[in-house]
């Protein structure tokens, strides 16, 4: 005779635990900033298996909807998840045919409710997001922690680019941008992840969005410098070191 824990669905003390302890697949920084006509974004397309980088080709920026890009840090399956929840909300918000449609605040403002709730589920989604847009010319850019931790600021970074893109954003960015220095100052910092941090892969995107619409560039990779002393030997004159 089945059990009323079957019955009612309910997980019993014996069964395996069925939600994500630990992330497999992750990704690693996001870093986006406001330029003068929008927004730019920049992610790697690394995806890494524990410290093995196993994926070389993961897309980690989409467009959602009309107005807005999606950047996600951490389990990789989390963001794929993320993405059908939000197609089906856009595609809730696009059955109305109102003339009106979901805007970066709203998105970002939805995102925020999400990962909360998972958080007081206990079963978060492993991700940190970035998620940038512009409607009606006023542009926007937020990111959200795996808890629901959120902000809006001219310029975002996760994982650790929070560490080593953030003060670099602080001292060199300003309101009126331009296009081509915005890339640059994007590809300064995604330089600076590949030297320092070891999921990165020398192999990026950057996305745009402004009133015309969303462009995502193809692959592509930075001329590096390997050469530095300090590369060489990293570990002399260190306390302690071998």
């Amino acid at each position: 005779m089945e059990s009323i824990q079957a019955k009612q669905g309910l997980v019993g003390p014996n069964d395996p635990i069925q939600r994500t302890q630990l992330p497999y697949v992750t990704g690693t920084s996001v870093v986006a900033l406001k330029y003068k006509d929008g927004i730019l974004m920049a992610a790697d397309m690394g995806g890494s298996y524990g410290s093995t980088i196993r994926y070389k080709s993961v897309e980690r920026i989409k467009p959602i909807g009309k107005h807005s890009l999606l950047g996600a840090s951490g389990e990789i399956s989390d963001f794929q998840e993320l993405l059908r929840n939000l197609d089906e909300l856009i595609l809730y918000d696009n059955m109305w045919d109102d003339g009106n449609s979901l805007g970066p605040k709203e998105l970002h403002s939805y995102l925020t409710r999400v990962m909360y709730n998972r958080r007081n589920k206990f079963d978060p989604l492993w991700n940190s997001l970035v998620l940038g847009g512009m409607k009606n010319g006023q542009k926007y850019l937020g990111m959200v922690s795996m808890i629901g931790v959120n902000f809006e600021d001219s310029h975002v970074a996760t994982g650790f680019g929070n560490h080593l893109a953030r003060p670099i954003l602080r001292d060199e960015w300003h309101e009126n941008l331009s296009y081509e220095d915005g890339v640059k100052l994007l590809e300064k910092c995604m330089r600076v992840l590949l030297y320092r941090d070891r999921s990165a892969v020398n192999k990026l995107q950057i996305a745009k969005i402004t009133e015309e619409g969303t462009t995502i560039s193809q692959p592509y990779a930075l001329k590096t410098f390997w050469g530095f002393t300090a590369f060489q030997n990293p570990t002399a004159g260190a306390e302690g070191s071998w």
